[in-house]
């Protein structure tokens, strides 16, 4: 694989911003600091030599595309890019065989090297809509750790206790449940804290869900002689359905390579008290102008669709640029708005039930002439509710509880669905 070229480690010529300043800029949205004051102290360090912090994030290339909820700790890793310091990008590409054990109750089935390879090479263009490209420097961990000898192992391994890495709840949970562990997930944390060692990181970012791994990696720079890295955590992004983080196994994220009209229509479909947490974490704005939008819409002077749109616009522009965005919000406002607003859609109230798939529900409504043409009908993208394309002819609609949804069959069948 190749490296892209590495931007320049000393900027004297930058004149970073006080501390206080930066502070507050990287505070912005974020979970927890580890020390606080230690990142204070490294800020003020490299305000006075001109020597930029090096930050890093570590991504395993476990699936080909990135939602929304990847970009969240990206996003982190570019204000440190703005503030004049080193933003390293990692690709986990030896890693990603091993796979990471947090959050999971089982054992990983290991990637091959070319699954990993293959999406790895869509990585870098997704990331570079978000960071500078010209600014990033990219590394990938088999430079090092693919030359480990099976006496660097033993010696790293020798270097951290298994008390200590049995602490973790993700193995602490699965041996309650005698759920087994494989010994390779036990070195995870270990081979990763490796490529801290090898960045000479000043800053490490992860998800709330990787803090355990993270304070490994500064605890085995310390043993190699290096200061410990200072950790920020990010919180989980919340998916579509506004209960569980998204991920596309569960069906509630947005890609940021959708199409715009496609993540637009999404993201109008999360609850109204999620687009303040999609403020903070997948927008630059400011903890102050959130809270005025907020005043705004709970005062009744901004309609929370509004809100939400110009959310949805301002998300969408980041990775398809202003104009797609505009496309798209004027896509929105044309059809779910103007032409078929939802309280104006013709109404079918339905009785509580069990889950019933789309093919039959659109037959049954009369939006198909049979369950074939429903799903032809998917197929094509032409099936849609609140705006959001159905992509699964085998998808359960929800009707066990009191909804209101709008059904988009073909380019101009609308239908308001009350459960009740």
């Amino acid at each position: 694989m190749t490296q892209s070229a590495k931007p320049k480690t000393e900027m004297a010529e930058h004149k970073f911003k006080p501390v206080e300043e930066q502070l507050a800029y990287i505070k912005k949205g974020v979970a927890e600091i580890i020390p606080e004051p230690e990142l204070a102290a490294k800020l003020e360090a490299s305000r006075k030599n001109g020597k930029p912090l090096r930050v890093y994030l570590g991504v395993d290339p476990t699936a080909p595309d990135l939602h929304l909820g990847h970009t969240v700790v990206l996003r982190k890793l570019k204000h440190f890019q703005e503030l004049g310091h080193t933003a390293v990008f990692l690709i986990g590409d030896f890693s990603a065989m091993i796979g990471d054990p947090t959050g999971v109750s089982e054992t990983r089935p290991p990637l091959t090297r070319e699954q990993v390879d293959a999406n790895a090479k869509t990585y870098l263009e997704q990331v570079y809509k978000i960071l500078d490209r010209e600014k990033t420097e990219v590394r990938y961990n088999s430079e090092w750790l693919s030359k480990m000898n099976a006496e660097d192992v033993v010696r790293l391994c020798g270097r951290y206790q298994l008390a200590r890495m049995l602490e973790r709840e993700d193995f602490r949970s699965r041996l309650r449940n005698n759920q087994p562990i494989s010994v390779h997930e036990l070195l995870y944390p270990l081979l990763t804290a490796c490529d801290a060692v090898e960045l000479k990181s000043d800053v490490e970012l992860g998800a709330t869900e990787q803090k355990f791994n993270l304070l490994v990696h500064r605890e085995i720079q310390r043993e190699y002689g290096l200061p410990g890295q200072a950790i920020l955590t990010m919180p989980i992004l919340v998916g579509l359905d506004g209960q569980r983080k998204m991920s596309k196994s569960l069906g509630n994220y947005v890609g940021i390579t959708e199409p715009p009209t496609e993540m637009f229509g999404k993201l109008m479909s999360i609850p109204d008290e999620l687009m303040w947490s999609y403020c903070e974490l997948l927008t630059d704005r400011g903890p102050t102008e959130i809270a005025s939008l907020k005043k705004e819409v709970s005062s009744g002077k901004l309609h929370p669709m509004d809100a939400k749109m110009r959310l949805a616009e301002e998300v969408i522009s980041d990775f398809h640029g202003q104009e797609a965005a505009r496309k798209a919000a004027e896509h929105f406002q044309r059809v779910f708005r103007d032409r078929q607003a939802p309280e104006e859609a013709p109404a079918v109230k339905l009785p509580k039930g069990s889950a019933k798939k789309i093919t039959a529900l659109l037959a049954d409504l009369k939006l198909a002439p049979s369950k074939a043409e429903a799903e032809r009908l998917i197929k094509q993208k032409a099936v849609e509710i609140d705006g959001v394309i159905i992509e699964d002819p085998r998808k359960d609609i929800d009707l066990s509880k009191p909804a209101s949804f709008l059904l988009r069959a073909g380019k101009k069948k609308f239908l308001r669905i009350i459960v009740e």
